[in-house]
């Protein structure tokens, strides 16, 4: 039997809110991370994309919601992928020591949405998804890891709406 679920790329926000200004000494340790962490997740098995501001190397100048609100949006080939380079790679950590350089949320901060193949999320477009997991909860439309849909789910909940 063939399948009939269509290409899919899984698309993922990650947001966080600084304790510090981003040149401020405490976050240098992070700071100092980024480009390797960067290059890790573009050499990562099934990285897609990831948001780059225009002219620079990485999204830290980006402030969709403000000066002390920071976006990661990327798609990868799979869940797993994902799963893979955030917490069995080097990733690992610099995520141990995000206490150290953001503010400890109190709602999910984390969305996970399936998107066609080549689909290039928009920051409008993954913060509407944010806000969708915080208002409603899990569905196919935006999930996390600890409650996730599959792209045949996702591509069942498309056609039925």
């Amino acid at each position: 039997m063939t399948s009939l679920t269509p290409a899919a790329h899984l698309a993922q926000l990650n947001v966080a809110t600084l304790l510090h200004p981003l040149d401020h000494p405490r976050l240098a340790p992070f700071v100092d991370n980024l480009a390797a962490v960067n290059a890790a997740a573009d050499a990562t098995p099934g990285f897609v994309w990831r948001l780059v501001e225009e002219g620079a190397t990485d999204a830290t100048g980006l402030r969709p919601a403000g000066e002390d609100f920071m976006v990661n949006l990327s798609t990868w080939e799979s869940q797993e992928a994902l799963w893979d380079f955030t917490y069995r790679s080097g990733h690992l950590e610099v995520l141990s020591k995000r206490r150290d350089f953001f503010v400890r949320p109190t709602q999910p901060h984390l969305v996970l949405w399936w998107v066609p193949a080549g689909h290039v999320p928009t920051i409008e477009e993954a913060l509407e998804r944010l806000a969708d997991l915080r208002a409603n909860g899990p569905s196919p439309r935006a999930f996390t890891f600890s409650s996730s849909y599959t792209a045949a789910e996702w591509a069942s909940a498309v056609t039925a709406s």
